[in-house]
């Protein structure tokens, strides 16, 4: 993987309003890092400005193209910008930049040596600064119990800040099925059978910003569902594997992590 490539791809559905400062806050972290990158906006389906800004995104040492996608829900998004990308490394973050992108110097460290790196907010070493209500907090560790049955082991499946081998999760996604919220599980399932690891996960500085498109109300049943549809259709989940001698080392020794700038 010598040298290194990287794509990001950022899923828009009318993000006009946060993606100037999001895609700006992005292009600035990937100029500062030691590899070609480049960034993937996947509009879809946005009814506002949003295609109009990528397509208009001043030309610099990260080029950012515009990829659209008809089907409607993140993971569809995810997953068409995934098979649009031809990078060794390959991810995806929300157009929030809830998580700072600094810390992908962290994480091409850590790519390194394994071939999926995502973060976590339940890690004990994260930094959450989270406003959400008690029920969407409910409805998370019910979300986490049941994930759990299909990538046992891992904390957080769906903080939107996830690298992969870009081979792996090409090939991952060429299986998705799920096109809505619960689609990180079913991608990060797959990644592990056809890999054989689970992914290691990473504290990180996260910070709520306002304007998700996610309802308790409005998607949490679908959510529910789709996971069912998953355990229904992916073969059997894979067991974690214990913690590989030196992964707690190669953290520590990984470039420190980066709080967001003010």
């Amino acid at each position: 993987m010598s040298p290194i490539t990287v794509e990001v791809v950022v899923p828009a559905f009318n993000e006009a309003e946060r993606l100037p400062r999001g895609l700006d806050l992005l292009c600035r972290r990937l100029a500062q890092l030691p590899v070609h990158a480049s960034v993937l906006v996947v509009d879809n389906g946005s009814s506002d400005g949003t295609a109009d800004i990528v397509r208009a995104w001043p030309a610099g040492p990260v080029e950012v193209r515009l990829v659209h996608c008809a089907k409607r829900g993140k993971g569809a998004a995810v997953r068409a910008g995934i098979l649009s990308s031809r990078a060794a490394i390959v991810g995806f973050c929300d157009a929030d930049m809830a998580t700072d992108p600094a810390v992908l110097r962290t994480f091409l460290a850590l790519l390194r040596t394994h071939p999926v790196v995502i973060a976590s907010r339940t890690h004990p070493g994260s930094d959450v600064q989270a406003r959400h209500s008690r029920l969407r907090s409910a409805g998370a560790q019910l979300f986490r119990r049941f994930s759990r049955t299909l990538v046992p082991g891992v904390g957080d499946t769906q903080c939107g800040f996830k690298f992969f081998h870009g081979d792996l999760v090409r090939a991952a996604a060429r299986g998705q099925r799920a096109s809505g919220f619960a689609f990180d599980v079913e991608l990060l399932a797959r990644c592990a059978r056809l890999g054989g690891a689970l992914p290691l996960e990473v504290p990180v500085t996260w910070q709520d910003v306002p304007g998700s498109k996610f309802s308790v109300l409005r998607h949490g049943l679908p959510v529910l569902a789709e996971l069912v549809r998953m355990w229904t259709v992916l073969p059997r989940p894979v067991r974690p594997r214990p913690a590989r001698t030196g992964a707690a080392d190669e953290l520590a020794a990984a470039p420190a992590l980066v709080r967001p700038a003010a």
